[in-house]
């Protein structure tokens, strides 16, 4: 099965708007570049897990919110 990043992406902007952040809230809470999480947002990187599990901590949602399974 391969990884829906546009979806993931989709998820995590109505996961950040739903809670008002930026993209550099994001990324600050989450120890990344903001123009990283950026391109996890738009669906043009593939986060690592460790870098989605700091993005899912960051945003208070579980990872089932954000992964399109």
């Amino acid at each position: 099965m391969a990884l829906d990043t546009k979806q993931i992406g989709k998820n995590l902007q109505q996961a950040r708007y739903k809670r008002n952040l930026t993209q550099a809230d994001v990324a600050k809470r989450a120890s990344t570049t903001v123009n990283h999480y950026a391109k996890i947002e738009r669906g043009e990187s593939v986060p690592s897990l460790k870098t989605l599990e700091k993005i899912v901590k960051a945003l208070g949602v579980k990872s089932s919110d954000v992964l399109p399974f």
